[in-house]
C-alpha cells in the first residue's frame, strides 16, 4: 500500500477516495451523515450531521460535479406497430437480396455439364441446372402445402357444418 492513501475497505467507493491530507477535512474518521432525499445535503436532524465540526468557508471542499450519468431519463418511446406495408416492404428487401445473391451464383458457375433426365439429354451451364432444381424442390414443397391447407380447411368447414346442424336440429 502507498504512502498516505487510505485502507481499502469492501465498499467500491474505496476505489475513488482521496489521499490523505489533500483534503484538511478527513471524512474517514467520523461516519457519514444521511443525505437528505431532494437536496443531498447531510440532514440536519441525525447525530452524524450534528458532531461533524464546522467548517468555514475557506475550508470547505470544493463540490464535484454530478456524474454526466444522472441525465434526465430517456424519452419513452411508442410501441412501434407493424403494419402490412412495411411487411411487404422487409419482404421485397429480402427477396432483392437473395435475388441478387441468386444472380451472382449464376454469373459464377457458367462451366456446362450434361444433364440426363428421363431420356433426355443435353448441357447446360452449372448454376441453371441447379436453378432448374431448386425451383423444382420448391414447387413440390408448395404443392404438398397446398395440399395440406385445403385438408385442414374442409375439416374446418365440416365442423363448423356440424355445430351449425346441431343448433337447428334443437328448435
Amino acid at each position: 500500500m502507498e504512502a498516505g492513501l487510505r485502507p481499502v475497505t469492501e465498499s467500491k467507493a474505496a476505489m475513488t477516495q482521496t489521499p490523505r491530507g489533500f483534503d484538511s477535512y478527513d471524512q474517514a474518521d467520523t461516519p457519514a451523515a444521511p443525505e437528505h432525499a431532494t437536496t443531498g445535503l447531510p440532514r440536519e436532524d441525525t447525530p452524524a450531521a450534528t458532531s461533524a465540526p464546522a467548517r468555514t468557508p475557506a475550508e470547505a471542499p470544493t463540490p464535484e460535479p454530478a456524474p454526466a450519468t444522472t441525465a434526465a431519463p430517456a424519452p419513452t418511446h411508442e410501441a412501434r406497430q407493424v403494419t402490412r406495408a412495411g411487411m411487404v416492404w422487409t419482404v421485397v428487401a429480402v427477396a432483392l437480396v437473395v435475388l441478387i445473391l441468386l444472380i451472382v451464383f449464376i454469373l459464377q458457375n457458367q462451366d456446362y455439364v450434361q444433364v440426363k433426365y428421363f431420356g433426355l439429354a443435353g448441357a447446360v451451364p452449372l448454376g441453371v441446372a441447379l436453378f432448374i432444381a431448386a425451383v423444382g424442390g420448391g414447387v413440390l414443397v408448395a404443392i404438398a402445402g397446398a395440399a395440406r391447407i385445403i385438408q385442414l380447411r374442409l375439416t374446418a368447414h365440416r365442423q363448423r357444418t356440424r355445430l351449425a346442424g346441431k343448433g337447428t336440429r334443437d328448435r
